[in-house]
């Protein structure tokens, strides 16, 4: 069954970021269904919500992630989509 997740990504502006998260994404067959980015003075934030096919993927792909964090100093994070809401919840 097919599950929605928020991923958020977050670091000092440079070229390439939206190519290696969503690469990363198109590797694991995530579809993207909606995306929000903007710089914020020279950081660079982007939300995104995707499909995510099985639970125990985010773990692969926060894996998998931890490269591009490393190499582009980012933070990623991604969290099923009724975590998140439950997390944000007022």
């Amino acid at each position: 069954m097919k599950k929605r997740a928020v991923v958020t990504v977050v670091g000092k502006d440079q070229v390439g970021i939206i190519a290696r998260v969503t690469n990363v994404l198109a590797d694991y067959k995530m579809n993207i269904h909606d995306i929000s980015q903007t710089i914020l003075q020279d950081y660079f934030t982007m939300m995104m919500i995707v499909d995510t096919a099985e639970e125990d993927q985010i773990d692969a792909l926060l894996k998998t992630f931890e490269t591009i964090e490393t190499e582009m100093n980012l933070t990623i994070s991604i969290q099923l989509e009724d975590v998140f809401q439950a997390m944000h919840r007022i």
